[in-house]
């Protein structure tokens, strides 16, 4: 069972930026594509980027798009998600997915494996 541990999540201010990483830590991402969700306080968990196995297909939710950067680097075994000019409503749990040896998915259904999360909190 792949054990996933996100870090990298705090307090910033808006218009600040993050960046959160995902590491596996009892074996390799390598051959999983790669999600991250948020779940902000009282709502649904909700998918926002994936990154595929090969590093070169990459999905982000209209919301994040043109602010939030996803990367992968197989030789460290993690996942980055880059936030910049970050909103209030970014506030909230964050949480990164594996998905072995398939494509990306929006629907957290679709993941073998879950992190315990990282807050991010947007405020002023």
């Amino acid at each position: 069972q792949l054990q996933l541990v996100e870090s990298g999540g705090g307090l910033v201010q808006p218009g600040g930026s993050l960046r959160l990483s995902c590491v596996a830590s009892n074996g390799t991402l390598e051959k999983s594509a790669i999600g991250w969700f948020h779940q902000a306080p009282g709502k649904e968990r909700e998918g926002i980027s994936c990154i595929a196995l090969n590093g070169f297909a990459l999905y982000y939710r209209d919301s994040v798009k043109g602010r939030f950067t996803i990367s992968r680097d197989n030789a460290k075994n993690t996942v980055y998600l880059q936030m910049n000019n970050l909103k209030p409503e970014d506030t909230g749990n964050y949480y990164c997915a594996a998905r072995y040896f398939a494509l990306c998915r929006s629907d957290e259904s679709q993941y073998d494996y879950f992190g315990q999360g990282t807050q991010v909190i947007v405020s002023s």
